[in-house]
């Protein structure tokens, strides 16, 4: 792809990314590997809801996406621009094309400047208290971007802005002058969403928003994401463990395990239909409001331990925890294919 628009349908193209860390164990170097080949797209405005277990690598796509850890491989196109390109050719099937000697057949590589695209794409930490600076006030908190991009012509015009954000999430303008530790897990988040809405982005990665939050606070601030996105059009990768919430606020939803995007569907029909034994065993095991329609589901458990990311099973990861597993999950991994609908699945047997 060139830096040209390619597509116009989406805001974001990820191909073929990985993101490997080295770990030294003795003498040696064992890559983990944190995030292994995963594909997806997001439309401008579009919720894509991103969950799995903790440590298959949901925090590490959206860190990877903004460039704050550097891409082993792969490639990320937004808004019509590549970003980074390792180099990698692929084929129609997804398989990477190799030369004679079995080493891959390299193209022309990109590495962009990210600065000019941070006002483009933000984040929304997990822990609103460790990702606030203490020593600021809310003031300067979401001013902070204002200044890094200069975005303001003088000092009224700057504190108006911030005025505004503040209103625009739902806090009270008279405590601009307050520090973090004065606000509540809630409020904070609140701060950390008005720093990143600041620069008027495009797309925001949600990084377990309202995770830290109780129940009440939760629906606000997932409400609070709603309507913003329809008063100004922003895209999210929405991250979370809470398949219900995942569920009310997406468009779609991709299921990661291991690394890997097992399934990745459209929000109704993944709840109803889920394909892949993962989504099954892990959509079996939402709580259900209704006691009785609780009594008729029955709950998928799941067998064995989840795998080492340094020591991965040959094919499919997931299969040393799969009753549909066979000699062909051992040897090879298998890629997302169309079940219909844009449902996308990576199995063999169902």
């Amino acid at each position: 792809m060139s830096s040209e628009k390619k597509n116009n349908d989406y805001l974001l193209e990820v191909e073929h990314l990985k993101q490997y860390f080295p770990v030294h164990q003795g003498f040696s170097t064992i890559p983990l590997k944190a995030v292994d080949d995963i594909s997806f797209a997001i439309r401008p405005g579009e919720t894509l809801g991103l969950v799995g277990e903790s440590g298959c690598g949901k925090t590490t796509v959206g860190r990877t996406l903004l460039r704050l850890y550097q891409p082993t491989a792969g490639k990320i196109t937004f808004d019509g621009k590549v970003l980074f390109d390792s180099g990698e050719q692929y084929d129609e099937n997804g398989k990477m094309i190799v030369d004679t000697n079995g080493k891959p057949v390299m193209g022309k590589k990109v590495d962009v400047n990210m600065m000019p695209y941070r006002k483009e794409m933000q984040m929304v930490f997990q822990d609103p208290y460790s990702s606030l600076n203490p020593r600021m006030t809310v003031e300067d908190i979401i001013g902070e971007p204002l200044d890094v991009h200069k975005l303001y012509r003088n000092r009224k015009e700057r504190r108006e802005k911030i005025l505004d954000l503040m209103e625009l999430v739902g806090l009270n303008a008279e405590h601009a002058m307050r520090y973090a530790h004065e606000f509540s897990g809630g409020q904070r988040q609140r701060i950390g969403i008005a720093r990143a809405l600041a620069v008027n982005p495009k797309f925001i990665v949600c990084d377990e928003a309202v995770s830290a939050l109780d129940v009440s606070i939760q629906a606000q601030v997932v409400n609070m994401f709603e309507e913003l996105q329809e008063k100004l059009g922003v895209a999210y990768l929405f991250i979370a463990h809470d398949l219900l919430v995942v569920h009310h606020i997406s468009d779609r939803i991709a299921v990661m395990y291991l690394g890997r995007i097992v399934e990745i569907a459209d929000a109704d029909d993944l709840n109803e239909n889920p394909v892949h034994p993962y989504t099954q065993s892990l959509l079996s095991a939402v709580p259900y409001p209704d006691p009785k329609m609780a009594k008729q589901r029955q709950r998928i458990i799941l067998e064995g331990d989840v795998p080492s990311p340094l020591r991965m099973p040959t094919g499919c990861a997931f299969r040393t925890r799969c009753k549909y597993a066979t000699e062909r999950c051992a040897q090879e991994c298998p890629s997302l294919t169309d079940r219909g609908n844009g449902h996308m699945v990576a199995c063999f047997n169902k």
